[in-house]
């Protein structure tokens, strides 16, 4: 068994890249509004300041300072997916509508230890594939590196061609930074 050990510096800026199992899906800005819940709740219970943020149909991308003293931001991150698909799971029920799961269009594993099961799913832990099991993130190490990852999360929306300009996508913290005048528009 692997034991992927992560860099932990007492309050440190990390870029984050959380992605879907299912890369074709456009569940994040269905349930942006899930996603807003999701990820405001633990900012504030976890003293967690979310420097950028931008939500793509199949990604989010962030950047966190995380508090003077603390490290833990794979517990953070792990707590928010937790209660965006549990938020999500519990609307649905509510309005009736059962959602097909999101495992049904991976392939069932053929061979090996993990036959006929589904490809990122552990059943025994009762996971879901709502989210990819690992995520990406890289250390701030300096302003220049702050900046450009910054730049990034703003960009990403035009990078992939959903707008033109940063601004004209909706799901990004680059409009609580225009309002609080940290940048132009």
């Amino acid at each position: 068994m692997r034991n992927y050990r992560r860099v932990r510096i007492l309050g440190a800026k990390y870029f984050f890249n959380v992605s879907l199992a299912d890369r074709s899906s456009d569940f994040l800005v269905r349930n942006v509004a899930h996603s807003r819940a999701a990820f405001g709740a633990p900012r504030y219970e976890l003293s967690l300041w979310c420097d950028a943020f931008v939500v793509l149909p199949n990604c989010l991308h962030a950047i966190w300072s995380s508090p003077p003293g603390d490290a833990d931001y794979s517990t953070r991150l792990g707590a928010i997916t937790a209660r965006l698909t549990m938020r999500v799971n519990k609307t649905s029920r509510r309005s009736g509508f059962s959602p097909a799961p999101a495992t049904s269009n991976l392939s069932v594993v053929t061979t090996g230890r993990f036959a006929e099961l589904k490809p990122g799913l552990r059943q025994n832990k009762r996971e879901a594939t709502s989210w990819q099991r690992k995520f990406w993130k890289h250390r701030i190490c300096d302003e220049t590196d702050y900046r450009n990852h910054m730049a990034y999360c703003w960009s990403n929306p035009v990078k992939h061609e959903f707008v033109q300009h940063p601004t004209d996508w909706p799901y990004s913290s680059i409009h609580r930074d225009i309002r609080a005048g940290r940048v132009g528009p």
